[in-house]
């Protein structure tokens, strides 16, 4: 597996607050209906299409309240994947956000989208901290 680890972002508010929105995929139906076909959220599932892709699904695995969230594909994904965000409150209302992905990718994978993937990761951590500061 390879891994793959976001730049550490700040979020202006407590861990306690990121932890209850990130922990329930139902949070995210607003944003994701829209981006997403095929959208389906339960609290701790959710599955959905890219376009010209076939079906994904996400579950949470494990999760340490305040602290980490624990993600794998399901039976859906086109490739096996783990992926956890961490919390780290450094003050009040200063949490510190990571994520780190392992994905399963064969050597021309890795080649042809090992540098999108981090990328994507980054911007993934980086949208996160500015939607909960925006909020």
């Amino acid at each position: 597996m390879t891994t793959y680890e976001s730049k550490i972002v700040a979020i202006h508010k407590r861990a306690e607050d990121i932890f209850r929105v990130l922990s329930d995929f139902r949070n995210f139906t607003p944003i994701a209906k829209d981006k997403l076909e095929n959208w389906q959220a339960e609290e701790d599932r959710c599955s959905f299409t890219f376009k010209g892709m076939g079906p994904f699904g996400i579950n949470i695995t494990e999760s340490e309240p305040f602290k980490t969230i624990k993600f794998s594909g399901d039976e859906l994904s086109p490739l096996p994947f783990f992926m956890w965000i961490q919390l780290k409150e450094v003050a009040p209302y200063d949490t510190r956000l990571k994520i780190t992905v392992k994905a399963e990718l064969n050597m021309m994978m890795r080649m042809m989208i090992g540098n999108k993937f981090e990328e994507g990761i980054n911007t993934l951590a980086a949208g996160i901290a500015a939607a909960f500061n925006a909020a």
